[in-house]
C-alpha cells in the first residue's frame, strides 16, 4: 500500500509546486528555500541533533516548551522543521546557535533519505500526530527513533486514518513510542496500529503555558496606548468567514459601548488585507498593528498581523473569542486566554480541542456560543459585568495551574528514547 501511496505523491508533485507558488502571490515567504520541501538546502552542521517536527502554528507553539527545555539543559542541539512559514517565524525567536530552522521535505523517500543523510538526526519527535508513512519508515530504516509528542487523536481524525489502516498502520507499528494528551487518545493510537507497550499517556503540554515575565505590566502599557479606558474584545486566530460574523456582532456592541476596541487576529498574518477590507466595507476603522501600534479613540478595530504576541494581546483583552470553531476548522488553544485570566469564548467546532473545551466549560472558565447572535449575548454579557469577567477569569487560571505539569512527564519519556549525545 506505501507504495501505491509514494506512486500517487510523486503524481502529486506538479500541484504541489503551483500551490506553493499560488501561496508566494500572498506570501513570498512560500517560495523562499524551496529546494529544502525536497531535502535540499544547507546542513544544519550540528552533531546528532534532535529533530524536532511542528507542522506549523500551533504545533510550533507546543513544541516551544521541549525547544527551551532541552536549550536550557545545554547538551543537545535541536533541529525543528515545519511545513508552513508562519511555523518558522514561531520557532524563529528561538533559531540560532543551538537551534536550527529547515522546512520538512515532502514525504517522498528519496527527499526524506536526502535530509537524514545531510542532518544526521538523532531522534525525531513529532508534534502531535502528523503521521506521514514514508517519513516514519525511512527515519525507522535509517536508524533514526520516532517518538510523537503531546499526541491527540479525535474520533473523528481515528475514522479518516481508519479508511486507510492498510497504509497507516505499519507506519504506527514501527514508531518507537507516543505520549498521548489523554486515555481516549491512547486508546486511539491503539486502535489504529501503535504497539500498546509503546503508547504511554502524559498530559497535554498545552497546560504548560509560559507566560512572558511582565505580561500583566505590558498588557496594561498597551491598553493605556490604545486609551486607557476603553474595553477591549479580542478575537484570536480567526478563519474566513468567521471575520464576518466577529465585524457583524462588533459593530451591533458598538451601539451600547461606543468605546469598545476589536482586536481581530487572523491565524494566518498574511490574511490581514483581507480582513482590513473586511472592515473598510463595514464602515469601520481599522489599523494594522505592524503598521502602527496606537489605536486611539478614532479607531474601531486593531489587526493582529504580527507574530508571537497573541498572548499579550489576549492579555490586554477584557474578553476573548478563539476562532477556527465557528467555522468547522477543529478550534484553536482555548487555555491561551484562560492562562492571561480572561474569559473564552469559542464555537461548537473543536474536535481538535475536546477535552480541553469540555474542561474550560466544566471549570466555568469560558462559554460556547453556536454562532452570531449567541457571541453577541456571550460578550455583552461579560463587557457589563465586571464581576464575572473576573470569576471566570480566575477559574482559567486555576484550570491551567491545575493541569500543568505534563511537560515533565513527556520529557522523562522523551529521555528514555532519546540516544546519548
Amino acid at each position: 500500500m506505501r507504495r501505491v501511496y509514494t506512486a500517487l505523491l510523486f503524481l502529486l508533485i506538479p500541484p504541489a509546486l503551483l500551490r506553493l507558488l499560488f501561496k508566494g502571490l500572498k506570501n513570498p515567504r512560500y517560495l523562499r528555500r524551496m529546494g529544502e520541501r525536497f531535502g535540499g538546502g544547507a546542513a544544519c552542521g550540528m552533531q546528532k541533533p534532535l529533530w524536532i517536527h511542528a507542522v506549523s502554528v500551533g504545533e510550533a507553539r507546543a513544541a516551544m516548551p521541549f525547544i527551551r527545555a532541552f536549550v536550557a539543559r545545554g547538551n543537545r542541539e535541536i533541529l525543528v522543521t515545519t511545513m508552513t512559514p508562519t511555523g518558522a517565524a514561531t520557532v524563529a525567536p528561538v533559531a540560532g546557535g543551538v537551534v536550527a530552522h529547515r522546512y520538512m521535505p515532502y514525504d517522498l523517500p528519496f527527499a526524506l533519505r536526502r535530509f537524514i543523510a545531510r542532518h544526521r538526526p538523532a531522534m525525531l519527535l513529532v508534534m502531535e500526530t502528523e503521521i506521514w508513512p514514508n517519513l516514519i519508515h525511512t527515519a525507522t530504516a535509517l536508524g533514526v527513533p520516532v517518538v510523537f509528542a503531546n499526541v491527540r487523536m479525535s474520533q473523528k481524525s481515528r475514522r479518516g486514518y481508519a479508511r486507510w489502516r492498510s497504509l497507516f498502520a505499519p507506519a504506527l507499528r514501527a514508531a518507537a513510542a507516543f505520549a498521548a494528551q489523554s486515555a481516549d487518545d491512547a486508546a486511539r493510537m491503539v486502535q489504529l496500529g501503535a504497539r500498546p507497550a509503546a503508547v504511554k499517556v502524559t498530559g497535554n503540554v498545552k497546560f504548560d503555558i509560559p507566560l512572558p515575565p511582565g505580561l500583566a505590566e505590558d498588557a496594561a502599557k498597551l491598553r493605556k496606548k490604545w486609551g486607557g479606558g476603553r474595553r477591549v474584545w479580542i478575537a484570536g486566530s480567526t478563519h474566513p468567514g468567521e471575520e464576518d460574523v466577529v465585524l457583524g456582532v462588533f459593530a451591533r456592541l458598538k451601539k451600547n459601548h461606543p468605546d469598545l476596541l476589536l482586536l481581530l487576529v487572523p491565524r494566518h498574518p498574511e490574511r490581514a488585507p483581507a480582513v482590513a477590507r473586511l472592515c473598510k466595507k463595514q464602515s469601520l476603522r481599522a489599523v494594522r498593528r505592524s503598521e502602527s501600534t496606537e489605536a486611539g479613540a478614532a479607531v474601531d478595530v486593531c489587526i493582529g498581523d504580527t507574530m508571537g504576541e497573541l498572548c499579550m494581546l489576549y492579555a490586554a483583552a477584557d474578553v476573548a473569542f478563539v476562532g477556527g470553531s465557528l467555522a468547522p476548522t477543529g478550534g484553536h488553544n482555548v487555555l491561551e486566554p484562560c492562562a492571561a485570566g480572561v474569559p473564552a469564548l469559542f464555537g461548537p467546532h473543536m474536535f481538535n480541542f475536546a477535552e480541553i473545551s469540555r474542561l474550560v466549560l466544566r471549570n466555568n472558565a469560558g462559554a460556547m456560543v453556536a454562532g452570531a447572535p449567541q457571541l453577541e449575548s456571550a460578550v455583552a454579557q461579560l463587557l457589563a459585568d465586571p464581576a464575572k469577567r473576573a470569576r471566570m477569569g480566575e477559574a482559567g487560571r486555576a484550570l491551567v495551574a491545575a493541569n500543568s505539569g505534563a511537560l515533565e512527564k513527556t520529557m522523562a519519556f522523551i529521555d528514555r528514547h532519546l540516544p546519548a549525545v
